[in-house]
């Protein structure tokens, strides 16, 4: 049965989407198109996507996936805690963008109306979502009944923050999904008109506004479409390997290699199209695992230990959510302009805050703050002094400092280094950790993966 699912039908529980880390990539790829090669974007980006497919597509036959062995639940929680980082820093610059051109006395933009309104809508869909979600640790109602209550904290704050941005805000000019710049216009985008990609000019009596693609171009899409294939090597990998976490309790087999071919393709099919790129992501992974898992709570020392029964392991939410995208089209214009873009940004903060409680790297830096005497009855926290614990959790922050650091500089060429920094934490955690930590320390910390 597992050679089945290795071979024929993969991992059903992988969420693919595109992550911040894609964006960031594909605004580098664009960078290189426009001022360096001046050459048209969706050219060079469908060159970079067709690389990008070849490079998984060799991955995918020789088992280069097989490395992932090595990656321990230090890397994977670094990546993922990266990833909610990215989250909340993508909601703070968009807030931080709406108080630097409304919140002025003189201006065309000047409205500090606008300002608060974005404020209020996207920390006001935080906290109705947490305080929604925290609903299953109240004494109120069954078990169950809490449990489903909590589940539909995102849809209901959605609801409440669009009504009340739409009609009690209706005289602020918040943005909204229907807004001229979120628009496809239609003199520059039709929807399966193919158009042949430019490598050698234009026509005489065309107006060349972009250069033709030549030899270093081509060389350098060659070049970024292997750096990218690394990050989606990196991230699926990872986002896969905490899926089939030994503790999530799953019957189905592993299928790393398969994925990857299937990732291969998909994204082939997208960079034609000019598509955003998209793998198995983080943390939408590991919490759709988790809302399809029959959790039971334990009660350990006075503290309540949270235990994964089992997990249904179907293809029908995937297949159901994306059919759902699909049909959100006929929501436009109405009622998608009545949801204002604060609120997305105040969901992204809910997924990024929510997720943090699933990383031990979290617990470990909340433990940092804590008085000693109040630790929790927490396994390594019996076999491993404090100062290895401590030092184990400064080492980690300091490879998410420097994984931070490059992905949000403002220097486009460093973010080409993201996915080597990645890499480089698996030999990092695998050679120089131990060096620092006693390794009997690292496998109580570390090794329940």
């Amino acid at each position: 049965k597992q050679w089945y699912q290795r071979r024929v039908r993969g991992q059903p529980l992988s969420v693919v989407q595109t992550t911040i880390p894609i964006v960031l990539f594909i605004k580098l790829v664009h960078t290189f198109s426009h001022d360096l090669f001046e050459v048209d974007f969706l050219t060079f980006y469908t060159l970079v996507g067709l690389w990008n497919g070849l490079f998984l597509v060799v991955y995918a036959f020789t088992g280069v996936s097989q490395i992932m062995a090595f990656c321990s639940r230090s890397t994977e929680e670094i990546v993922g805690i990266f990833t909610s980082i990215a989250f909340i820093v993508d909601s703070m610059k968009y807030v931080n963008k709406q108080f630097s051109t409304h919140w002025c006395d003189e201006g065309t933009y000047c409205d500090r109306s606008v300002a608060l309104a974005v404020f209020i809508v996207t920390f006001g869909t935080l906290f109705i979502a947490v305080q929604i979600y925290n609903f299953k640790w109240s004494p109120f109602l069954s078990s169950g009944k809490r449990k489903l209550v909590a589940e539909y904290a995102l849809p209901f704050s959605v609801l409440v923050m669009s009504l009340i941005g739409s009609y009690f805000m209706k005289d602020i000019n918040l943005e909204t999904f229907t807004d001229d710049k979120y628009e496809m216009q239609p003199e520059v985008y039709e929807p399966f008109q193919y158009q042949a990609m430019k490598f050698y000019g234009c026509k005489e009596e065309e107006s060349c506004k972009y250069k033709p693609i030549g030899a270093a171009s081509f060389i350098t899409s060659a070049a970024l479409g292997f750096i990218v294939s690394m990050l989606f090597f990196v991230e699926a990998n990872v986002a896969a390997s905490m899926v089939n976490n030994p503790h999530n309790k799953l019957k189905k087999g592993t299928a790393y290699h398969l994925d990857m071919l299937t990732t291969a393709v998909i994204n082939i099919i997208l960079s034609v199209f000019g598509l955003p790129w998209m793998h198995a992501c983080l943390p939408t992974s590991p919490m759709h695992v988790r809302g399809l898992a029959d959790i039971e709570e334990k009660v350990e020392l006075g503290y309540v230990k949270e235990i994964i029964v089992s997990v249904r392991e179907t293809r029908l939410t995937t297949l159901i959510a994306n059919i759902l995208v699909f049909l959100s089209l006929l929501l436009i214009p109405v009622p998608l302009e009545y949801i204002p873009i604060p609120a997305l940004y105040g969901v992204l903060l809910f997924i990024a805050i929510s997720s943090l409680s699933d990383f031990q790297l979290w617990e470990r830096v909340l433990l940092m703050l804590t008085e000693q005497t109040l630790y929790p009855p927490i396994h390594y926290i019996r076999k491993v002094p404090q100062k290895a614990v401590h030092t184990f959790t400064a080492l980690q922050l300091l490879q998410l400092g420097v994984l931070c650091g490059l992905s949000f500089s403002g220097i486009a060429y460093l973010k080409m280094l993201f996915p080597f920094i990645i890499i480089a934490l698996i030999p990092i955690r695998k050679f120089l950790i131990p060096k620092a930590i006693h390794e009997d320390h690292l496998e109580a910390l570390d090794g329940s993966h």
